[in-house]
């Protein structure tokens, strides 16, 4: 079994569903992971998804928005937000897309930093053959990575951000973790044009909680 890692962004003159590009115009709003995305009826869907920060703001959008039918939110500036809401006819047909296609969507669908979804889809390697022929033509895919399937392994690289699994990919590639090591972080910096400051918080929070999956109780 193998797994394909896409990052998912719509085409030239197309956009993901109006609440999602709204967020663009919001930088006091950051977007989490969508733990769960559902068509429930012809016309309407539900989501469960994160908000990194600017729930409050978050509420104020979806509180005005005329595709919103219900919401709920739970914490303060960071939580949780599970929407109700009318389709449009893009997020109708990838909704279709999923249903009918052999692979399994991995939960949660990461956001990336320019607005994109990161999705990682779970098949048998023959389905993966054409898989992506029928994907709406608004969509642009890139493979991100690829590889056999590990659900454990899966599961604790869970705990990262999508960015953090980039600067992840990134510091192992240039051979940072070799002995000794081939990368230093003015190197990853370079590469990942952000700071070696940056770079630096980085792995320190990716260490911290991928070690942290491998101590009993963590």
């Amino acid at each position: 079994m193998r797994y394909v890692t896409v990052r998912a962004s719509p085409a030239d003159g197309a956009e993901f569903h109006p609440l999602r590009a709204t967020l663009a115009d919001e930088p006091a709003v950051a977007a989490g992971p969508v733990h769960q995305l559902e068509q429930i009826d012809g016309e309407t869907g539900v989501s469960l998804a994160e908000i990194q920060r600017g729930l409050d703001r978050y509420s104020e959008i979806l509180a005005a928005s005329p595709y919103v039918i219900d919401y709920t939110t739970t914490g303060s500036d960071r939580g949780f937000v599970y929407t109700h809401f009318e389709l449009d006819d893009l997020t109708r047909r990838l909704l279709a897309y999923r249903r009918s296609s052999e692979l399994v969507v991995e939960m949660p669908i990461e956001s990336g930093d320019d607005g994109a979804a990161v999705v990682t889809l779970v098949g048998e390697a023959g389905a993966f053959a054409d898989a992506f022929e029928t994907v709406p033509e608004e969509i642009d895919l890139a493979v991100v990575e690829t590889g056999e399937y590990d659900p454990g392994v899966r599961q604790l690289f869970g705990r990262l951000t999508a960015r953090q699994r980039e600067v992840l990919s990134t510091a192992v590639r240039a051979g940072y973790y070799e002995n000794p090591r081939e990368a230093t972080h003015d190197d990853l910096a370079e590469e990942l044009d952000v700071s070696p400051a940056t770079v630096g918080e980085h792995l320190r929070k990716i260490e911290s909680r991928v070690f942290s999956g491998f101590v009993a109780g963590e």
